[in-house]
């Protein structure tokens, strides 16, 4: 890589830091960006805005006394729906750090079936690998795409001559040798036309232009691209079931580094076309081994993983063996990862003493207390989230960014319809989810989409057919006679609703 290109990626990552990373967010504009996405919940919001902004803090801590910091862990408890999950993944796009959500269920402790623990690191670290890929792309965008148009230009317009080797009397192909004086095949060199050059040059500006302003784009050319030829993955087991799967890929990597390259010709778009000399000159421009450096970094200090369904490997008694036996294998094989060792990845180690892992879990039928001692010390913060009441499904509906009314309202504006919910519809949807979840089962704000897809099945079926109507109007009345019977009987709505 470059020196220029080097100061330009150096510049990208400096001024991304400054943009998004942990040094601009304190505690309270991280809670206030989760609002915008997470109804209540308060007390979780407080835990992990404070775990965040102790990271960055670490990070000013000068001497040895920085690395003997770590990180708090966390553990949401509550019922599933209530915004577990979705805090840590906003928490994690909100600064930018890579983020990992897993299921303790997949995996099962060394023996049996199952992933290894260890992969959850590997993934963190090829999540970072694909975000630092992507910004460092964005810096050699301008130099890509440059080199991309020259490729489609040589394509539409091919060299009349064949290029020549400087310093060198043969052209590529069998070599012949030259006198002084000569062309390569012993004869005098015919002179050379200027006016030939300057007439295909002319016509190169030409193409040029249109190929910049977008008039070629539906124009049809044959390209060659590199084909890598894949290796189909080994799927290993036996006892040592669990941790194999990352060594497949790495000899499924090999191979196809050693497998001679082929050459596969497409036809397609000047569009297409661009995109994929685009995408091959920026891969070029990248150095790899900075990428594998930088990722690295991200992982250790500002990587997060989510365990969920922790509660599913908590032992529900101490007697008797079978499936608790491998629950407890799970905790003691999670105890390193979070308690802080090295783990091998394709990219390099990867430390795990300074990732911060956040676990959650309902624990309906076990509790926190279940873990292990060891595995409980190395999550100090619990938080208990609340099951959500009517005002907050209300909210739910109507203030989040990403709130289902307004799913629904831009779903059905493609088909030419405006829907509007009127405020006592809202309030009569509030009710009947939280009715319902009281009555059957509590699966928070998840039962919203059932709720809504029920009430607005008919609807969402007839549009392009039937319903004529440009503009539709949802009310209480239209909520009750909709959902009230089904709501009344408990059977229809274990099974409907």
């Amino acid at each position: 890589m470059s020196t220029e290109l080097e100061a330009a990626v150096s510049v990208l990552l400096k001024e991304r830091a400054e943009r998004t990373g942990l040094q601009s967010l304190t505690p309270h504009e991280i809670v206030r960006e989760l609002d915008k996405h997470v109804v209540g919940q308060h007390a979780a919001k407080r835990s992990v805005a404070i775990a965040l902004r102790n990271r960055w803090r670490r990070m000013q801590v000068e001497g040895k006394l920085r690395e003997e910091i770590m990180p708090n862990n966390i553990i949401l408890i509550g019922p599933t729906g209530v915004g577990k999950t979705e805090i840590s993944r906003r928490l994690a796009k909100l600064t930018g750090a890579p983020f990992i959500k897993v299921e303790a269920t997949k995996y099962t402790e060394v023996g049996y079936v199952g992933r290894d623990v260890e992969s959850m690191v590997r993934d963190l670290v090829d999540q970072s690998v694909s975000m630092v890929r992507n910004e460092m792309m964005k810096t050699v965008e301008g130099k890509a795409k440059e080199a991309a148009e020259e490729r489609i230009l040589d394509i539409l317009l091919p060299p009349t001559e064949p290029r020549q080797q400087a310093g060198f009397g043969f052209s590529f192909g069998t070599p012949t040798i030259s006198r002084p004086g000569t062309n390569g095949n012993g004869h005098e060199p015919e002179p050379e036309d200027p006016t030939k050059d300057s007439a295909d040059s002319r016509t190169r500006e030409r193409l040029k232009a249109k190929l910049t302003s977008g008039e070629l784009e539906e124009r049809e050319i044959e390209i060659e691209i590199t084909h890598v030829p894949t290796v189909a993955s080994m799927q290993i087991m036996g006892p040592m079931g669990g941790g194999m799967d990352d060594i497949s890929q790495n000899i499924s990597d090999a191979l196809s580094n050693v497998l001679p390259k082929r050459k596969k010709t497409r036809r397609v778009n000047v569009k297409e076309a661009r995109t994929i000399f685009q995408q091959e000159e920026a891969a070029k421009l990248i150095d790899q081994d900075a990428v594998a450096k930088e990722a690295i970094e991200r992982a250790q200090n500002s990587g997060i993983i989510f365990i969920d369904e922790i509660d599913k490997v908590a032992g529900k008694s101490k007697e008797g063996g079978g499936p608790d036996v491998s629950r407890e294998g799970v905790q003691r094989d999670l105890l390193p990862i979070v308690e802080g060792t090295t783990v091998a990845t394709r990219q390099g180690p990867v430390s795990t003493d300074h990732i911060l892992f956040i676990a959650s879990g309902a624990f309906h039928v076990s509790k926190p207390s279940d873990l292990i001692p060891e595995l409980q010390g190395r999550f100090p913060i619990r938080v208990e989230l609340q099951s959500l009441t009517e005002e907050d499904f209300v909210m739910i509906l109507t203030q989040t960014e990403n709130a289902l009314i307004k799913q629904y309202v831009e779903l059905l504006k493609t088909e030419g319809v405006e829907i509007t919910f009127t405020d006592d519809s809202i309030i009569a949807i509030a009710k009947i989810a939280y009715e319902v979840n009281e009555s059957v089962e509590n699966i928070g704000a998840r039962r919203l989409h059932t709720i809504l897809t029920t009430l607005l099945e008919d609807i969402l079926f007839d549009v392009p057919d039937l319903i004529k109507e440009k503009q539709i109007s949802i009310t209480a009345d239209t909520v009750n006679e909709r959902l009230s019977s089904i709501v009344r009987n408990r059977d229809l709505s274990r099974y409907i609703l």
